[in-house]
């Protein structure tokens, strides 16, 4: 049953994720701003940045958010963290509890190239993750004002859905730090605010004018 929602501390190493990819481009971004931060203001950072999580199986957290802030805060060898309890499903068999966290939308086992998978398929440590270059696409273009941000989860993986036939994985460049290659970006956005991307949750472009009537 859910409980009402607490903070505590966890170690990092210890939370399981609940997707399977995340988009390396934008994890190697957190890291390169981590490694700028001062003593205080990464303290600041980890107070502020909870990792929302559903307590699981064997009393495990299992975050259902900031996948790439845990993956980047891992290699920076960070022990510790908050995590925010949202649920505690600790008392059910592990195939309810996949259930439970399909029917409340925590929990998307796809994987780099968009397909579905049995829920055993997500990967148990951070680490893990594979990347998805056409994820880290999509958290570029909504942070360019490509598409709105929508409180529904995982919108940003049906973004990098949408994208992956007008892109080559070639295009998309290596992971640097730096982010992806501008042109891409600026092209994507341009995508993103077409009328072909209407139906995807946050769009924010224009539809074609209806033709006159008669």
């Amino acid at each position: 049953m859910p409980v009402q929602q607490h903070m505590e501390q966890a170690a990092l190493a210890d939370l399981r994720p609940t997707q399977m990819t995340v988009g390396a481009a934008e994890v190697a971004v957190k890291r390169s701003q981590w490694a700028q931060l001062k003593p205080k203001a990464r303290d600041k950072l980890l107070q502020s940045h909870w990792f929302p999580a559903v307590r699981g199986p064997r009393g495990r957290f299992y975050i259902v958010d900031h996948h790439h802030l845990g993956q980047a805060l891992t290699h920076e060898k960070v022990q510790n963290v908050w995590v925010m309890q949202l649920a505690d499903f600790s008392g059910v068999e592990t195939d309810l509890f996949w259930r439970l966290m399909e029917f409340h939308h925590w929990a998307h086992p796809y994987d780099e190239k968009g397909r579905r998978h049995d829920f055993a398929a997500i990967p148990r440590r951070l680490t893990q993750l594979k990347d998805d270059p056409y994820r880290s696409l999509a958290g570029e273009v909504r942070k360019a004002g490509g598409y709105a941000k929508d409180s529904a989860p995982f919108t940003e993986f049906l973004w990098a859905d949408f994208f992956r036939p007008y892109f080559g994985k070639g295009e998309l460049g290596h992971v640097d730090g730096q982010g992806l290659p501008q042109a891409c970006v600026v092209s994507a956005v341009a995508l993103a605010r077409s009328a072909k991307a209407r139906f995807l949750p946050g769009w924010s472009g224009v539809d074609a004018p209806a033709a006159p009537r008669g």
